[in-house]
């Protein structure tokens, strides 16, 4: 696993196995970025005509290396593209791509500088957590011809303020360690992540960030009434599980419920998925991942906010136990769904998450999962929509997620749409509506369930989730840890009273 660490050394006097360089589009030109003028002395002023020789414009994404000239102390010099030049310097999202771009690019180098524009905390922290992702590689089944990341990277900044630095590559590695735990799950494979493996991977954490943890079972499930999260998990030989993952501060004034859907197989049930929508079904979990990831980071953080995480957890598979289009569920709470498509399980599994999470009256509710191929359709595969029961909340959570970095979009509950829903003849609700606008339907279902003067927010994390495309920024292919950096830095707003 990378390390990051920091050092307010020279970059002409750092021993490592590479230096990182930003380069820039400017007006005339490729530009260097501050940070490299050390490295820009020891070339005597060439570098940016020899990276320019050699094809780099500073673009996005870009990354071109050179040897490294004579008095530094590396062999080797990486120049990564930060986008179009500023007066106002980059913002962190663009530090934080490029340092993943250098990361992914060195895979592989025992020990690498970061010598990147980071004068402020913030930007360190996006350096930082940036090259963490970046270097990210899930190996868990490839031996010894897996790819290796990075082994350090080392963060310059300068001498003033070090210890803001340091603190501020203290946090990217609790939060870019728990995002690539996050990661992890999604990427195993289904026939290793079950329900109840993935119960015991949280309790294991619980035990080892001293969180209070306590896991449901089938027996404990049906003698609860939880009848969405059995009727789910009910055709599988892999029984569900209801996971409370539970972060309190001694001096918290507010709790937060982070509710996930945690399918770690969806065939669709016996209204199987067609050839074709299968494969990557393993990252239907990625919600309950990115929760639990969150409350961890938050305890790790330790943020003045109480955070318990829901992880609801079951295996979709047709058999002859399985639950049937035509079969009515009663769900924790005692309202009826009549299930008209078995492939539309998450919601059912978040509902009964919702109603218990309820009962422990929370200032605010936030589910978040991969709920439907509507919502890719509607946003894409690199943003999540966001919705919510209070419009201050939606806004809210949206532009958190600008902040740090997560693309998002606020999408509308419209009340038209749930009248498809409830015109079930035999229940309370139906788990089908519309079919336009069903990523809208499926957010008006789990609405439903909602206490009375709770707040709460859905994310449909369905697009950005899983990245079924090649490598980008600090993005790899595969689990991506959708949305933990907006619970993350929602929760530390929250714990600030912000």
């Amino acid at each position: 696993m990378t390390t990051l660490s920091v050092s307010t050394s020279s970059a002409a006097s750092l021993r490592a196995d590479a230096l990182v360089v930003g380069v820039a589009k400017g007006p005339k030109g490729l530009v260097l970025a501050a940070g490299a003028e050390a490295v820009a002395e020891a070339f005597e002023g060439t570098l940016a005509e020899v990276l320019s020789t050699l094809g780099a414009t500073g673009a996005e994404g870009e990354a071109v290396k050179v040897p490294a000239a004579a008095g530094l102390k590396a062999p080797l010099v990486l120049a990564v593209g930060l986008g179009d030049a500023s007066e106002d310097g980059f913002a962190a999202e663009a530090l934080r791509r490029a340092a993943g771009v250098a990361a992914r690019t060195l895979a592989g180098v025992k020990k690498a500088a970061l010598v990147l524009p980071a004068e402020s905390a913030e930007e360190i922290e996006a350096v930082a957590l940036g090259g963490l992702l970046g270097s990210y590689a899930f190996g868990a089944y490839k031996g010894e011809n897996g790819k290796t990341p990075v082994g350090e990277l080392v963060v310059l900044a300068p001498r003033k303020g070090s210890k803001d630095a340091k603190a501020a590559v203290d946090r990217a590695a609790a939060l870019g360690e728990e995002m690539n735990r996050a990661r992890d799950l999604v990427n195993t494979a289904p026939n290793d992540l079950n329900p109840k493996s993935f119960a015991a991977i949280a309790q294991a954490a619980g035990k080892e960030h001293g969180l209070k943890v306590e896991v449901l079972d089938e027996k404990a499930l049906l003698k609860g009434g939880f009848g969405g999260i059995l009727g789910v998990g009910v055709g599988s030989a892999n029984p569900p599980r209801l996971v409370k993952v539970a972060y309190t501060h001694p001096k918290a004034k507010t709790s937060l419920a982070f509710i996930g859907k945690g399918i770690t197989y969806d065939s669709g049930g016996i209204s199987l998925k067609p050839a074709g929508h299968n494969e990557t079904m393993k990252c239907d979990m990625s919600g309950a991942a990115a929760v639990f990831a969150a409350v961890v980071a938050a305890k790790r953080l330790g943020l003045q906010v109480n955070v318990t995480a829901w992880l609801a957890l079951a295996e979709n598979m047709p058999s002859g136990t399985a639950t049937r289009p035509g079969d009515v569920l009663r769900m924790y709470g005692g309202k009826t769904v009549e299930v008209l498509n078995t492939d539309a399980e998450g919601r059912l599994v978040l509902a009964d998450a919702i109603v218990r999470a309820g009962e422990e009256n929370p200032d605010v509710i936030v589910d978040v999962a991969t709920l439907t191929g509507a919502m890719v359709l509607a946003l894409g595969t690199r943003t999540f929509g966001v919705m919510a029961n209070n419009d201050e909340l939606r806004t809210r959570l949206h532009e958190t997620a600008t902040a740090v970095g997560e693309q998002s979009w606020p999408m509308p509950l419209p009340a038209d749409l749930r009248k498809g829903m409830v015109e079930s003849t035999i229940a309370d609700l139906a788990n089908m509506g519309e079919r336009m606008g069903g990523g809208l339907v499926a957010g008006l279902f789990l609405k439903e369930f909602v206490a009375e003067g709770i707040d709460w927010a859905h994310l449909d994390i369905a697009g950005p989730a899983f990245n079924e495309g090649g490598p980008f920024g600090y993005t790899p292919k595969g689990g991506t840890a959708s949305a933990v950096r907006t619970l993350v830095r929602y929760a530390e707003d929250v714990a600030a009273g912000a």
